[in-house]
Formats: structure tokens, sequence, C-alpha cells
């Protein structure tokens, strides 16, 4: 019998690379239900090639748009929408995987509901962990679910950790790799524009994620990631500019050993690994081959240049809510940059100036991160109008 799995995001890069992986091995898997925010016609492609028994929309003013193309295309896939249902989708009993794969704040709920239904779930969505890292532990304690990261900094932490029997005795710092982005040797970024920063030199990517690769801020939000994921304070949880995008991340032990995971930069090996965990399985990415490597170097990474790194480790060092009001912040700027209202540099301004603005107390429930994640958005917006392209 195969396992169902559960798609959030399914119109996305992850989505997409979740799925090719999934048609490597029809034999132990099967997709059971995909979700999309407004992507109709591309859910409705996965539909016809997958056959699932739910795809959900999120905007719910295109449920008819997707319910009429499930019907014309003679498919026997329930139609849903809303936010109700996309945590419906997350928690359906036929599907013991759920990939987390929904871009920013929308992929709270959905992530939470699978996490107390007991869900295997591959973790891709950053701001799960960012703006509710606590409540999402108590979720995965209480319904005994398995949490297996996706991004592959995470990922290749967790295949390091593997052999490590007591983490805190064992480890004495996490190391996360970043590629620079495609800025990493441009000195003057005044005229950046959203086509230059959507061009990752090393991985295909969607806009937003692009953009904050560019900004550093991903690896800033990965920072915060790593401490929440496996209980690492910032001081412990070091950066290093690593422009090949070989070694995805490495583990520092006690006795001085590194030990480092590589792989092609192919997202479909992640997904793989937690697809298939504990067993290995074939992902589709290339082998890689050491003679044509070249070498492989190392640079610390330049904060002046780009201080969203350095908003991050603050925001880590602050507290919980300064994480939801750093990752809400972000979010609004890149909107605006992708927009062309905003500059590119501004974006950390803008970031920065919200976190001066707002010091609320920690979540205690998921409403409390909603109330917070929407206070920052509306300071960070003032902030990109007053800051932005006139």
């Amino acid at each position: 019998m195969t396992q169902g799995v559960v798609i959030l995001g399914a119109t996305g890069s992850i989505g997409a690379s979740t799925l090719d992986v999934i048609e490597r091995h029809p034999q132990r898997f099967h997709v059971e239900a995909v979700t999309a925010q407004t992507s109709v016609e591309a859910l409705l492609d996965i539909c016809a090639r997958h056959r699932p028994k739910l795809a959900v929309i999120g905007d719910e003013g295109l449920a008819i748009a997707l319910r009429e193309g499930l019907r014309a295309s003679g498919l026997p896939t329930e139609a849903a929408a809303g936010a109700a249902a996309l945590a419906h989708a997350a928690t359906l009993p036929g599907a013991p995987i759920v990939v987390a794969a929904i871009v920013g704040a929308a992929g709270l709920v959905p992530t939470l509901a699978a996490a107390r239904a007991g869900k295997r779930l591959l973790l891709a969505n950053k701001e799960a962990v960012v703006c509710a890292g606590a409540l999402l532990t108590d979720a995965v304690r209480a319904g005994g679910a398995t949490l297996l990261p996706v991004d592959s900094e995470h990922n290749a932490i967790h295949q390091c950790l593997a052999g490590a029997r007591q983490l805190e005795r064992d480890v004495r710092r996490l190391i996360l790799t970043a590629s620079g982005g495609p800025f990493r040797q441009q000195l003057d970024l005044s005229a950046v524009t959203p086509e230059q920063a959507c061009a990752h030199p090393n991985w295909v990517m969607g806009r937003k994620i692009s953009v904050d690769s560019a900004t550093l801020m991903n690896k800033g939000l990965e920072v915060i990631e790593a401490s929440r994921l496996f209980g690492f304070d910032a001081e412990r949880i070091a950066v290093v500019v690593h422009p090949q995008s070989v070694i995805h991340s490495m583990v520092e032990f006690g006795d001085g050993s590194v030990v480092a995971q590589l792989g092609t930069p192919d997202m479909r090996t992640p997904i793989a690994y937690a697809l298939g965990w504990p067993d290995r399985i074939e992902s589709g990415s290339a082998t890689l081959d050491f003679t044509q490597l070249g070498a492989l170097s190392f640079e610390a990474p330049d904060l002046t240049r780009f201080p969203c790194l350095a908003l991050a480790y603050r925001a880590l060092q602050a507290g919980p809510a300064a994480c939801i009001v750093l990752n809400a912040a972000n979010e609004i700027a890149v909107e605006a940059f992708l927009e062309r209202r905003l500059p590119f540099v501004a974006i950390a301004a803008v970031i920065e100036e919200t976190l001066g603005r707002l010091a609320p107390a920690a979540p205690q429930s998921v409403d409390e991160v909603l109330a917070i994640d929407g206070a920052a958005r509306r300071a960070a917006a003032q902030a990109a109008a007053t800051l932005g392209i006139r």
C-alpha cells in the first residue's frame, strides 16, 4: 500500500520538486491532496496528472473556477477553498505525510493543524518556525508528529546530527552555508532591479525567496529556524558564505570534528531524504562529481552591504515577538520592492524601522501571533511608503 501525501503549496518550486520525487516512487507514495493560493490552472494540471482526492484553492474567490475546471476535465477530485479548507487538507486521514510549502504566514495554521494531527511533517515553510516556533514544537509533541526540515540547510544539519547521541554535550556549533546570492561581489546595490534580484546563481526558487537570498534575509530566517528546530542559541549558530552551494551546512562537534552534508544544489535531495526517512530513496538529482568541482571557497558574510542578516540575529536575541515583526516587515518590504515601489537597499531599512516601532510581548496563541503579524505589516507598510520610490 502506498503512503498518501498532502502538498500544501503544490504549485511552487518545493511542490514541483516534491511531485517529481513522488513520480519516481509510485510504489511508495501517492498524492492525496494539493493546495495553491491563486494558481488555478497550475493546480488543475497537477490534478490531471496525479488525480488527488482533494484540491484546495486558498483564495475563496477562485473556488468556482477550480470546481468548474475539475468538472470540465472530468476529474473526480473534490474542490474546496479558503483557510479552513487548507487546514482540513493538512489533517486528511488518508495521508500520513504533509509537505508544508506554503510561502509566508498563510502557511502557519495548516502547518500547526498537520502537527496536531500527528503527521510526518515535511517543513519548508520558514514562517511556521520563525513566527510560532514554540507553538509548533508544542503541537508536534502533543500530536506525536514527526518534524523533518526540507530547507536544504536544516535538512543537512538533521543529517549531520543523525549520529549525535547528546546534542547539547556533543555539539559546539551549527554552521549554515549561504551562497551569497547574485550580489555577493557587487558593491553598488542602489540600482538593483527585481529581475536581477531573482536571478539566483545556483538555485531555482520563487520570487520572494529569491529576493530574500539576495538580501541574506533568507539566511537570517534560517538562523532563527535552526535555533527553534535544534535548540541552540544565536551564539552557537554561524553563517559562512560558500558560493558553490555544494556544502549545504555543517555541524562542529566538541572534539573539533566538523561533519558536512554535500550535494548538488537540487531541492529534490532534501525532499527525498524527508519523504523516505529513515530510508534513503532516489531523488533524481545529479551525482556529485568531485573531479569537476574545483575549489570550494568560504568567506564571512558582509553585514554592511547585507544588514538583513544582522537584523535577524538581533530579532532572535530579542525574543519570539521580534521574530514575528522581522518576518512580517520583510514580507511587506520585499513585496514593495518586487512591485518597484521600494529600492532594494531600503528593504533592510523598512525592517529596522518596524523593529524599532514595535515591542510586543511573546505570543501565547495563534491569534496573538497573527495579531503581532498584522500590526507589523501595517507598520512596515507605513515605513515602505515613507522610504519608497516617488
